[in-house]
């Protein structure tokens, strides 16, 4: 499943399932997950270059935890749900947040801040037996500078959580991606940064922004 980002049909984007990061925009805490989809054609591999698409002012980072979807799964419960788990990547999904504060205000979907081209920016493909889903530490940096640190032991939902509540009504297909939301430390991103990605002592992955 190392090629899931050329094979994935769908990206699966939870929303604000570490409790800081909501109250770092505004937001209360969900009392159920919730999520939003972004097109395969988001997907950026490393080494790529992030598109500050000329629509928006304010593009940010959202550093995340993806999990790579080996096998079709519907309806399959929670105590399942880990055998249909091919493995993860480290991700970033970009976020143009003055469009979505846009969408917000107006009461608009959120496609126009979340789905344009490049902006899914996912790592290598870690096999599942490599991480435990409820331990894994990441980072992104700017230019060097740490922006986001966290483990995902932090999370609101834990995985299994997430990943039954999603094929209770979507089917999951293999190569698709779950980003599994992003912690406190969101922030902007400039023409000329350097963003890079980790778990530290398992991967890395470097994006341009242009």
């Amino acid at each position: 499943m190392k090629d899931f980002a050329k094979i994935g049909s769908k990206i699966i984007c939870i929303g604000r399932n570490y409790a800081k990061h909501a109250a770092e925009l505004g937001n209360q805490i969900p009392s159920e997950p919730f999520y939003f989809i972004k097109p395969s054609t988001c997907f950026l591999e490393d080494g790529g270059d992030i598109i500050f698409h000329e629509i928006s002012n304010n593009l940010h980072h959202e550093l995340e935890l993806g999990v790579v979807i080996g096998k079709k799964m519907s309806k399959v419960p929670k105590s399942e749900v880990m055998n249909y788990v091919a493995g993860y990547s480290v991700t970033i999904d970009v976020t143009c947040r003055d469009l979505q504060e846009k969408c917000k205000e107006e009461r608009k979907p959120w496609s126009v801040s979340k789905c344009l081209d490049t902006h899914c920016a996912v790592g290598e493909f870690i096999p599942v037996e490599k991480l435990q889903y409820d331990n894994i530490e990441m980072l992104l940096t700017v230019n060097g500078e740490e922006k986001q640190h966290v483990n995902t032991k932090e999370m609101l939902f834990d995985v299994p959580t997430l990943l039954e509540y999603v094929n209770r009504y979507i089917t999951l297909l293999p190569g698709d991606l779950v980003q599994t939301g992003t912690p406190e430390g969101v922030g902007p991103m400039n023409k000329g940064d350097v963003v890079k990605v980790s778990i530290p002592g398992v991967s890395e992955a470097s994006f341009n922004i242009v």
